[in-house]
């Protein structure tokens, strides 16, 4: 069982020996989102199912969202629903893949892990590392796949909340994934209120990955991390970023330096700032 990431070639001997697989491609661009949905049916990983950010791993209709922010959480529920529909069953693995840096194919590791399933791995380098390794893409649709009846186990990750992200200022160390000039509050282009969260750190996702794309050696990242809590207690993180996808990949990056599973405030910064009563800080 693959638990963090898998190789390409690790995938391919899976797939080899036809053990129980389903792998998602969740590429996806912020700023142009019909683009995310347009490169999977040009290029994907022959039978890779198509998990769209704002379709798939965000509810921004119901009522039942586990989340604010722009990206909000489905709930538990209605993730089971659309993971059966799919076609993941329990005794699977999963494997999730981008062609933006892991940025997008964290969040639904995340997801899986929070609906209980544990055989959830992110490949490493994503479509770039398969194609350079001469792995076959397919183009177009994919067929359905057989309708399981995907059950939902205990949340394997913790989600935390505005108000305890609130309540525990002080206490809990914030890490905060987006670009420094975002953090600083010098740019915003997504959300009305520029800043962060008084007291955050800064971590951009980008800097878990090597020059390869691929994830940097876990001594590396530990020797990183280390430098950045500046002594604070690895159990007391909480990462974020703009709407808890771009968050993942340094929660990711945690688990492989061996420093814990940190919990993540999927709501971020767009939840965080849509109430003005709520402190922000720039520099």
């Amino acid at each position: 069982m693959y638990t963090t990431l898998i190789s390409v070639a690790q995938l391919r001997a899976l797939q080899a020996e036809g053990a129980p697989l389903l792998v998602f491609d969740c590429t996806s661009d912020l700023m142009n989102p019909p683009l995310g949905p347009q490169q999977y049916r040009e290029a994907h990983i022959p039978r890779a199912v198509f998990a769209d950010l704002n379709e798939h791993l965000s509810d921004k209709t119901g009522a039942d969202a586990a989340s604010g922010g722009r990206h909000p959480l489905p709930s538990r529920e209605k993730l089971a629903i659309w993971l059966s529909s799919v076609g993941l069953a329990n005794d699977m693995q999963a494997v999730v893949y981008d062609r933006n840096g892991a940025n997008y194919c964290g969040r639904l590791w995340w997801m899986l892990k929070w609906a209980g399933h544990d055989a959830v791995a992110v490949l490493d380098g994503g479509l770039q590392a398969w194609q350079a390794a001469g792995g076959a893409v397919a183009s177009g649709e994919e067929p359905s796949h057989f309708q399981t009846n995907f059950t939902l186990g205990p949340p394997l990750r913790r989600l935390a909340t505005t108000a305890e992200v609130l309540a525990g200022l002080g206490r809990h160390t914030i890490v905060d994934a987006r670009a420094t000039p975002r953090f600083k509050g010098e740019v915003e282009p997504l959300d009305p209120v520029a800043g962060h969260i008084p007291g955050a750190l800064n971590r951009p996702f980008q800097g878990n990955l090597g020059p390869d794309g691929r994830f940097k050696a876990a001594e590396q990242l530990r020797a990183e991390y280390e430098q950045l809590l500046a002594g604070r207690d690895p159990a007391s993180v909480v990462h974020h970023c703009g709407s808890g996808v771009s968050a993942v990949p340094n929660l990711i990056a945690m688990e492989l330096a061996g420093l814990g599973q940190a919990a993540l405030y999927a709501g971020s910064w767009s939840e965080w700032c849509a109430d003005p009563a709520r402190p922000v800080e720039k520099g």
